[in-house]
């Protein structure tokens, strides 16, 4: 029967040793057999430690340590207070989201991101008819995925945009999965009524093939007319929203201490790590101790998203918060707590079970399986990334770790927010990594010193521009396929001269032709006894470059090794091409 031995979600690899009563080295030994460069005061995490027990032929299970800090939980008040709803503005790319919520919030935003690609999410409040409404603009591109799902579960109603002129697209779909998966409700918004080629019963008939039946259609999906540009239907699009969330019944505790989620984090010039946090329950208020992940705050500065200060921050609304000791993560969840020492435990014993992803090159368990399973070597692409914020880190890594092919992968050896410095130098320096900037730039100090060392740094405003550029660098660590042509067959009637690296021989074509230079085999009773290489053809007493099916002729071949040729062997001629693989 096995041992149980319980461990916690990260443990190093000497008191792993020592719970499974082994020498540390043949831990270690282990470890690096696997590809797992770890020393014994390194932490790996739960299942690197599962996945090596296993490899080692102990008879022993591993089961997680109960943690003795958890979260606060605080039990929704049945008869809490009504809050906004909030709202969550999702669709294909340029289907006009930001402009729509221009539009709605009379704002320039759209104008201001590059490749008019919204490339961060947003949170903002907006006033119609004395009413409070929550919206988050979520990106639209497919390399925002990640911040799409969260934009999802963070809402109470999703406008769904739809352009009136192309239809339901790959990433309407995800955002209608992302919804349902949510479980919130859908209002569709068909914009760019003002544009000529516009058909509505188009876009209701592709809705109703995901199950979005218009209520004019017997369903229950409200559907409302739009133009961003004109401003038609934005105030009917808000009642909608209104009413949709009346029915919910939207309610939220409001004494209670705070908790939420983070949904935006970057450096700020003199004022250090800034997170956009939306509040789900309680209220939020300067001096408030924060736990958000592995970090926390004695909030400095309570302030909207436009930068006004707040007195306290109530459900559903979004705020930006100052006096974290380093950024936290996009979606992490934060919560109020007592007092600093309590605050500092929680983000330290968090700290610590994320500390494995990168004490040894951010391998987890499941990657530890991958490479165990591979027959051959995997070459690794290695990447330092720096982004603006953290929510625009969070996806350029995520998109980069799905670039994996069976052959080269992506290595992201260090990242973090803000402008790229020596630190990012000297990492990629080490691991001879590319620096990729995400709507940051290097200081002219910093690219000198780059220059100096050949440290390639590239920018980018556009992601798929970036990932452009990384599969670009995938590609030339690719082995090229090799690709063979096949050219003709030879019929060997007549040997005139071997020799221990030469043979002269002599035959008629009888497939395709043949053509010097060529590489061929010599195959006798379908089995093929040599690989030789042409080296001249003859027809009759002259040279020929070439010679076609049904003519006779003579050629020579070279081998490393003597071929023993009879009559009646057929040479077949063949070139060999290597072609550049993409990704």
């Amino acid at each position: 029967m096995a041992t149980t031995i319980e461990i916690e979600d990260t443990i190093t690899v000497g008191a792993l040793a020592e719970k499974l009563m082994l020498p540390v080295t043949k831990v270690i030994a282990e470890l690096m057999k696997n590809g797992v460069m770890a020393t014994v005061n390194e932490r790996i995490d739960f299942d690197t430690a599962q996945i090596i027990t296993s490899e080692l032929g102990l008879e022993v299970e591993l089961q997680h340590k109960s943690e003795e800090l958890t979260a606060p939980r605080h039990k929704r008040a049945e008869g809490g207070e009504s809050r906004p709803p909030v709202v969550a503005v999702m669709g294909h790319v340029d289907h006009g989201k930001t402009s729509l919520l221009d539009a709605i919030r009379t704002s320039q935003v759209v104008k201001q991101e590059a490749g008019g690609i919204t490339q961060h999410i947003s949170a903002y409040q907006i006033t119609h008819n004395d009413r409070v409404v929550t919206f988050l603009d979520t990106p639209g591109h497919e390399a925002f995925a990640a911040l799409r799902e969260h934009g999802a579960q963070l809402t109470d109603v999703v406008i769904l945009v739809v352009a009136a002129d192309d239809g339901v697209k790959p990433q309407t779909e995800e955002a209608i999965r992302f919804a349902r998966k949510a479980g919130v409700k859908i209002v569709v918004a068909i914009n760019k009524m003002d544009k000529e080629g516009a058909d509505v019963n188009r876009v209701k008939q592709q809705l109703s093939e995901h199950q979005l039946l218009t209520e004019e259609w017997g369903g229950e999906t409200v559907v409302v007319e739009v133009s961003a540009k004109t401003g038609a239907g934005i105030n009917d699009l808000i009642d909608m929203v209104l009413l949709v969330a009346d029915v919910e019944d939207l309610k939220a505790a409001v004494d209670v201490p705070a908790r939420g989620l983070i949904i935006e984090a970057h450096m700020e010039q003199g004022r250090g790590p800034l997170a956009v946090a939306l509040v789900e329950e309680g209220t939020l208020k300067s001096g408030d101790f924060v736990v958000a992940g592995a970090t926390y705050a004695k909030v400095r500065n309570l302030e909207s998203t436009t930068g006004e200060k707040l007195a306290k921050a109530t459900p559903s609304t979004p705020a930006q918060l100052t006096g974290f000791k380093a950024l936290p993560s996009f979606g992490d969840e934060f919560h109020v707590v007592a007092n600093e020492k309590i605050a500092r435990q929680m983000a330290e014993q968090t700290d610590t079970s994320r500390r494995s992803d990168t004490s040894h090159g951010n391998m987890t368990g499941g990657e530890l399986l991958r490479i165990i399973d591979r027959t051959h070597e995997l070459q690794n692409l290695n990447v330092v990334v720096k982004a603006d914020v953290q929510g625009s880190l969070t996806s350029v890594i995520d998109s980069l770790r799905t670039l994996e092919v069976s052959e080269v992968a992506v290595k992201v050896v260090g990242s973090g927010v803000g402008i790229v410095n020596e630190n990012d130098l000297h990492m990629a320096h080490t691991s001879n990594a590319i620096i990729y900037g995400f709507n940051v730039n290097a200081p002219s100090n910093i690219k000198q010193l780059a220059s100096r060392d050949h440290i390639s740094i590239r920018t980018f405003n556009i992601i798929y521009e970036l990932i452009d550029d990384v599969k670009a660098e995938m590609t030339k660590l690719l082995a090229p396929e090799i690709v063979e042509h096949e050219l003709g067959t030879l019929l060997v009637k007549g040997i005139f001269k071997i020799t221990k690296t030469e043979v002269i021989c002599g035959g008629e074509v009888t497939k395709g032709k043949l053509t010097v230079p060529a590489l061929a085999r010599v195959v006798r009773d379908k089995e093929t006894i040599a690989e030789v290489e042409i080296t001249n053809l003859k027809r009759g007493p002259q040279d020929a470059k070439e010679v076609f099916e049904g003519e006779m002729c003579g050629l020579s071949f070279k081998s490393s090794n003597r071929v023993n040729i009879e009559e009646g062997d057929r040479i077949q001629l063949f070139t060999r091409e290597a072609v550049e693989r993409t990704i």
